[in-house]
């Protein structure tokens, strides 16, 4: 089954108060992972996120959509990275379990709706 793993937090003024050692011991992790997921061809698609405050948010105004440059989402929880893998459950968690377990930041771990048998 497919899953997508999304890493939130950890951009912006919250990376601010980590170590240069934490912060390279983050990314290292990240590729460590990347390339395993690859090398086991369970990774289907991913990449990291901007910075939220180079988001552009699109809202439903006076009737209409309206991109603006704000408000954002808690920076603190904001949509990091992540990963589109074809794995199974259990897999999808210990990989999501393996970053928590080092950033502290919280992971989602969500199964693609193309997976999903339609209910007759």
């Amino acid at each position: 089954m497919k899953y997508m793993i999304m890493l939130f937090g950890g951009l912006g003024a919250t990376m601010a108060t980590r170590t240069p050692e934490w912060v390279a011991g983050m990314q290292e992790l990240m590729m460590t992972l990347d390339g395993e997921l690859r090398e086991a061809g369970e990774w289907i698609a991913g990449d990291g996120l901007m910075d939220p405050s180079q988001a552009t948010t699109v809202r439903f105004q006076n009737g209409s959509p309206v991109p603006t440059d704000g408000p954002f989402a808690e920076v603190k929880e904001s949509l990091a990275g992540y990963w589109i893998v074809e794995v199974s459950k259990e897999r999808a968690l210990e990989i999501a379990s393996q970053v928590v377990a080092y950033t502290e930041y919280p992971m989602e771990v969500r199964q693609m709706m193309d997976n999903v048998p339609p209910e007759m």
